[in-house]
């Protein structure tokens, strides 16, 4: 029996004429100041992309296009550098390999290759990356300071960059001034330094994609308990409880605006939209002709749950988080992490479920769409009270299913050539980091009287082919 799946053809994209953005005022800083710029946050705000961290990435994160853009505004109200990030020294990933795309050949079919994501084949690490950062600038100012893999109830965590269970190390460990303390600490640090006037905080990202990205391994209700009493660490695999979100975003929020600060609070996308959710499809096991669906049937015959079987697209056989074995149902998602070959070579699918670790179901993507419906209330609320931008990204990923135009290109949440996510499936490619840019640029205009000049994002790399 022949399974047949395909992430889908990898065109070359936006190889047009690219208009430029015209701008048409000079930027106003409106009721704010920009001057003194911190990013706090977690993956999206450190740069993370293409399964790894580089130069590249950390250079065209939107904190940087944001102070490009704070910068445009004339003294005294404009931004001033230096813009410091915890720069690496080489562009090869850090710690492990960054992803490009190369072909991979099938390990069954011998005439089956594909253009698909792979390791950066030349990949060495470099010594100088893992030792510790210190900015030189500003009695040591640093004024990015998103960390991938911290979560918002982490940051009460003591040791968190260090701990073996630390989803933080190595990026964390290189930049914290006492990886000994705790991510609040490492905040009220960098707060007390840089006295910001103006801070974006786009943090809880990982409170639920570290539960979906592992197949729903948790409880998903929101409600656990800390794995280890009394130091409030929680399973790094699980949603975060509302709780302990609630309490330590507060904190951290207080931290950054103690000195006046004025700043923009980013909510969380529906993560169920990222295309390492979508790649592949839950109707992905292709039946050549009915006696593959005959046969199926007969296989399964002793089983209880409903079969479909047919010529065409089926929906593939999984196992759940109950461990039973049944048909997957429209809607629920095959997570990119699932070994292609298996599917394609060890009747993955079809004959042998595919293990739960790789599939979100029903039950689990309401889970994770309810914490973020709940996690976004708070930090809706948050920004109520004390008067601060809200930038609503939720909603602007929202539109990326069916395109999100800019500047004559629309850009999607389609696996490589959607152009707004990186080969990592989660996230955005440099292009996919101006965009966010502008939309917070829009939200502060709006809340705070400014006239940022929006970002001309197409003049930034987006997938690169070979």
């Amino acid at each position: 029996m022949r399974k047949i799946y395909a992430i889908g053809a990898f065109t070359l994209l936006f190889a047009a004429c690219k208009p430029s953005v015209s701008i048409i005022t000079a930027p106003t800083a409106g009721q704010v100041k920009f001057t003194n710029y911190l990013a706090i946050g977690d993956n999206y705000t450190g740069g993370y992309m293409d399964g790894s961290l580089t130069v590249t990435g950390q250079l065209n994160s939107f904190p940087q296009r944001l102070f490009e853009q704070f910068s445009q505004v004339a003294e005294p109200n404009g931004a001033k550098g230096p813009f410091i990030h915890p720069l690496l020294h080489s562009d090869f990933g850090y710690p492990g390999p960054k992803l490009v795309l190369g072909y991979r050949h099938s390990t069954c079919i011998w005439y089956d290759s594909s253009l698909a994501p792979i390791s950066y084949p030349y990949f060495t690490a470099d010594p100088i990356d893992d030792q510790y950062f210190v900015s030189n600038k500003n009695n040591g100012q640093i004024n990015n300071i998103g960390v991938y893999g911290l979560r918002v109830v982490d940051y009460p965590v003591a040791g968190w960059a260090t701990a073996a269970d630390g989803q933080g190390i190595p990026y964390a460990r290189r930049f914290f001034y006492d990886a000994a303390a705790t991510p609040q600490d490492e905040l009220q640090h960098r707060v007390d330094n840089l006295y910001p006037t103006f801070f974006t905080m786009w943090m809880g990202m990982n409170d639920v994609l570290s539960y979906a990205i592992k197949g729903g391994q948790g409880d998903g209700t929101g409600n656990a308990l800390p794995i280890v009493p009394g130091l409030g660490i929680y399973n790094p695999n699980d949603i975060s409880p509302i709780s302990a979100f609630d309490s330590a975003y507060d904190k951290a929020l207080n931290t950054a605006i103690f000195n006046g600060a004025s700043g923009a609070l980013i909510n969380i996308p529906d993560i169920t939209l990222l295309p390492f959710f979508n790649a592949i499809p839950s109707d992905g096991l292709i039946l050549d002709r009915q006696g593959q669906a005959d046969t199926l049937l007969a296989y399964y015959a002793g089983q209880a749950w409903k079969k479909v079987f047919q010529p065409g697209k089926n929906q593939f056989i999984i196992k759940d988080h109950n461990d039973n074995i049944r048909q997957s149902v429209p809607g629920e998602l095959i997570l990119l992490s699932c070994p292609i070959d298996s599917i394609k070579c060890s009747g993955w699918g079809s004959t042998t479920p595919i293990p739960s670790k790789y599939v979100l179901t029903t039950d689990e993507i309401q889970f994770a769409r309810a914490a973020i419906d709940r996690y976004n209330y708070f930090i809706y609320t948050e920004a109520q009270l004390h008067h601060l931008a809200y930038v609503d990204m939720n909603k602007y990923f929202s539109t990326l299913p069916t395109g999100a135009p800019f500047n004559g290109i629309s850009y999607s949440n389609a696996f490589v050539s959607g152009g707004f996510f990186s080969l990592d499936g989660i996230h955005p490619t440099a292009r996919g980091q101006a965009l966010i840019a502008n939309k917070i640029i829009e939200t502060i205009n709006s809340f705070y009287k400014s006239t940022l000049n929006p970002v001309d994002a197409n003049k930034y790399p987006g997938v690169q082919y070979p």
